[in-house]
């Protein structure tokens, strides 16, 4: 019997009954032989609800609810279908717990596809007639908006970054200076009274070049200590460090979101989740001053993480041209084009694009980031538009580097964010062809160092999650214990290596990079001429450590050893356990950095080892060499990233020779760290209970066959073209989904369109309905769909020009009289959504659904009758292996569980 949704009668009293109650479940739905016989006719109290008789004669209720996000209404108590494995089912999916956040409860999909509606293509139709016979159309118009806007943010963000790079270096020279005034001060005094062997005394005083500055830095006594801290330099150091650490501390307690390295909450973004706040203006300073403020209080962190989320907010800051923040709005005649889910999607990625490029000066690797690592969306006209951001971004920070040489010959330091690699031999290459097999193996054991980091600090997360992000004051304690640590291991460190190391002297042959590196080596305790390794390291900004293990000579050809096996070892272990600690607590950090230095130092430490397996004959490359492939090797077993992984780190290089072993180091890193556990951003999201999509359908729907109808929610809420507005708001009020189907009373309830919630809201605040009496036909059968219009019609524009802050249910205040008020949803309904049939296999469910970038997929009978809706949530692996245990039969085909009447 062909299915007819009753429409509502103009008594609307009992529509909580509508919209309360639940669908009966699988297990207790009547098999073929239980059909029911009769049907009931329309309800009484004017609600859309069905009604069948069981076998046992009694009425039971079907509802249909739409679904704007997660799905929802099913019955937990299925049978499980034969010839499954439950035991499979359970360990399908990597289980990970999910958070108790409630703000994360309520997160919307983004829509990318423009709701087809009446007024929308009135809107597209005037646009047309007004670009006839014109040669300056409204596409040519969009198109430079769209390149002008694109300029715009990659010099922003190349400004952003070139400005936190020098108040961060000036801040850390800052802080040592004026340590070091206090040394200063102490091997005065200590001359005078022929030194002192207190340990007290040796663990305060220190001595030497920090960083990359000249030998006059803190030596010229023209600073002024204001207070000595008794004349301890440790405490002075804890101090400034721990100073840093809450200043960055105190801008996530700001805006929460602004934690952490950005980068899973941006591929979220990218993948089509809402999540909120994430490219909001206050996001990005707290973003920027935090990670400014935590590089600079000398954690184990990196802004290159920051600044991929710094360009996507600049990226979505400037497309919308508004923000609430300063109260700034441009006319919305000059954005409208923007002002979209779709068009903020590809201006974020192009700045995440520039987020990289301003970070490693790396322009297609940025491109490449973009797309591997970012956008679930991508076409060519988006790869052009993110390089030419990337290329903007990377000729404005050039030209800002440049700034002292008015712009003649670059330094080749401003080129190379990793410094100038260079052949060693001449023309050949600085490794043997061999060699591949020990990158590879390098690949292997960073692949699992990387597995066990993210190990680590997913159970981290996870306990800090339970105990410590629940509240602000214990997330910015926690920083200050984790910064105490740090600060006491970084001194420490230093004090057990009491070795001290002769400089190199005969540098004839090398390169002023080379020397200057040198320059850059601290002497802590050591005499004049002399260094100490460990110090060296610690002591000093992370890239010019990175620059030191990557350039520094060592080739196996003689005894010279710039840093030896025990400093590597010692420096390595302590470094990557800090790192594993401080990722994920309230400071902005990235990981690039941090897993660069200390996979460069576990690189170096197996060249060195090779060489003296050797007897230093020369057989092994450099240890430079061994140190960029373990670098490389460590990364790539943490974020597993490849593709632009390996051209960012060619990019940083500038030297080509090192294609093929980065290429086999990182694919070796990606396959082994993969066989433990996933890239630590994926871990993040799913940690934080993020519905995101993978690019490939999950492996249990590959093991076993799933249908739409099994992923379903079945339990779906209808409006009629013409709804009275006591019902769209008692709707609204009772749950918080995003889209809702529209059922056509003339055609026995086939899909009509769909009308989403912001639509909704908007319409009832501009009060868009009109009064019952006047077009109620009084049979309580509503008004046909083939009707005149009712309402007061409101435009396209008018309704998007709120975007993306829509009014909510309860900024709307309704008069008593207006609950009996009809609205016409058919202007503003999508009557061109898209649908996929209930018995369509999960891998074209899952592709349509995230291809498209859909916020809600209606799922139809053979008839173009809804039966469910399928959302995000419903196509994640935990959903999928739900599904399972609900069978084929339980709803498909004509096995429908009541017949409409």
């Amino acid at each position: 019997m062909p299915r007819n949704l009753s429409p509502h009668t103009s008594n609307d009293e009992s529509i909580s009954s509508f919209y309360g109650e639940q669908r009966p479940s699988y297990r207790d739905a009547p098999s073929n032989e239980e059909r029911p016989t009769s049907i009931s006719a329309h309800s009484s109290d004017g609600s859309s609800t069905y009604k069948h008789l069981n076998s046992s004669g009694l009425k039971q209720r079907v509802n249909i609810r739409g679904d704007g996000y997660g799905g929802g209404g099913r019955n937990a108590n299925f049978e499980p279908i034969a010839g499954v494995d439950i035991d499979d089912v359970s360990l399908c999916s990597h289980h990970i717990p999910r958070p108790k956040d409630k703000s994360l409860s309520n997160i919307q999909s983004h829509n990318y596809e423009p709701d087809e509606s009446e007024i929308w293509r009135a809107y597209v139709a005037q646009q047309h007639f007004k670009n006839r016979g014109q040669w300056w159309t409204t596409g040519k118009k969009r198109s430079i908006k769209r390149w002008l806007l694109t300029m715009i943010i990659g010099a922003i963000q190349a400004l952003i970054a070139y400005l936190s790079n020098i108040v961060c270096r000036k801040l850390s020279d800052w802080k040592y200076e004026y340590v070091l005034e206090i040394l200063k001060q102490n091997n005065a005094d200590e001359s005078d009274t022929l030194g002192s062997n207190n340990i007290g005394d040796d663990l305060y005083a220190w001595q030497g070049d920090v960083g990359d500055e000249d030998d006059a830095t803190g030596a010229t006594g023209s600073n002024t200590v204001f207070f000595n801290f008794g004349g301890s330099a440790f405490l002075a150091f804890l101090f400034f460090q721990t100073l840093f650490a809450s200043i960055a501390s105190f801008f996530v307690y700001i805006e929460p979101v602004s934690g952490g390295s950005g980068i899973p909450e941006i591929k979220c973004f990218l993948n089509g989740i809402d999540l909120p706040r994430v490219v909001r203006i206050k996001t990005l300073i707290c973003k920027v001053v935090g990670v400014t403020f935590s590089v600079a209080a000398g954690l184990p962190v990196g802004k290159e993480g920051p600044m991929v989320h710094s360009g996507s907010v600049v990226a979505a800051a400037v497309s919308q041209g508004k923000t609430n923040l300063w109260g700034f709005d441009t006319s919305f005649t000059k954005f409208s084009d923007f002002r979209n889910d779709g068009e903020k999607r590809d201006f974020v990625a192009c700045g995440a694009a520039a987020g990289v490029t301003s970070a490693f000066g790396a322009p297609i690797g940025g491109v490449l980031f973009s797309l591997e690592e970012g956008a679930s969306y991508w076409s060519t006209k988006l790869t052009w538009r993110c390089f030419f951001c990337a290329m903007i971004t990377l000729g404005t920070l050039f030209g800002l580097k440049n700034l002292d040489n008015a712009w003649g010959q670059a330094n080749i330091e401003s080129l190379f964010s990793f410094g100038e690699f260079n052949s060693l031999t001449g023309e050949a290459s600085n490794f043997a062809i061999w060699e591949n097999i020990n990158f590879m193996f390098i690949g292997c054991l960073g692949g699992l160092i990387g597995a066990v980091f993210n190990a680590a600090n997913e159970n981290l997360t996870i306990w800090r999650m339970k105990w410590v992000n629940h509240s602000k004051q214990k997330r910015v304690l926690e920083v200050l214990l984790t910064s105490m640590l740090v600060t006491t291991v970084s001194f420490m460190m230093p004090m057990i290596w009491d070795r001290c190391t002769d400089k190199p002297t005969d540098m004839q042959d090398w390169s002023n990079q080379e020397k200057n590196l040198v320059d850059a080596l601290v002497q802590f305790q050591c005499d004049e001429g002399q260094y100490n390794e460990v110090a060296s390291l610690i002591f000093t900004d992370a890239d010019t450590a990175i620059k030191q293990l990557f350039h520094f000579r060592e080739a196996g050809i003689d005894d010279a050893s710039t840093f030896s096996s025990a400093a590597l070892f010692l420096f390595f272990i302590p470094y990557i356990t800090l790192a594993t600690i401080v990722y994920g607590i309230a400071v902005p950090s990235g990981l690039f950095v941090p897993s660069l230095l200390s996979g460069a130092a576990f690189g170096r430490l197996c060249g060195h080892l090779l060489h003296k397996l050797d007897h230093t004959s020369g057989t092994f490359a450099d240890s430079g060499t061994y140190a960029l492939m373990g670098a490389a090797a460590v990364l790539g077993g943490m974020a597993r990233m490849t593709i632009s992984l390996t051209v960012i780190l060619l990019e940083a290089t500038g030297d080509m020779q090192y294609v093929l072993p980065l290429m086999l180091t990182l694919m070796c890193a990606r396959f082994t760290g993969n066989v433990f556990n996933e890239g630590l951003y994926d871990i993040h999201i799913k940690l934080k209970g993020i519905p995101f999509l993978e690019p490939e359908v999950p492996n249990i729907a590959e093991k076993y066959e799933i249908i739409a109808s099994q992923v379903m929610s079945t339990d779906v809420k209808c409006l009629r073209p013409v709804e009275r507005v006591g019902v769209v708001f008692d709707l609204l009020r009772s749950c918080s989904h995003g889209t809702f189907p529209i059922v056509d009373n003339d055609t026995t309830g086939t899909l009509y369109g769909t009308a989403s919630r912001d639509m909704l809201c908007t319409l009832l605040q501009r009060r868009a309905f009109t009064a019952a009496t006047a077009v109620d036909d009084g049979n309580g059968q509503g008004l046909s769909t083939r009707a005149k219009a009712i309402s007061p019609l409101v435009q396209w524009d008018t309704l998007e020009r709120v975007y993306p802050r829509y009014p909510s249910v309860d900024d709307i205040e309704l008069r008593s009289t207006d609950r009996d008020c009809l609205l016409d949803l058919r202007p503003y309904a999508n009557t061109a959504p898209y649908t996929i049939n209930e018995t369509a296999s999960i891998q074209r469910t899952y592709r349509l659904f995230r291809t498209l970038g859909l916020r809600t997929l209606c799922v139809v009978n053979h008839t173009n009758q809804v039966v469910g809706i399928i959302t995000r949530k419903d196509l994640l692996p935990d959903s999928l292996s739900t599904s399972l245990l609900r069978g084929r039969s339980a709803y498909s085909g004509n096995n429908h569980m009541g017949e409409l009447a």
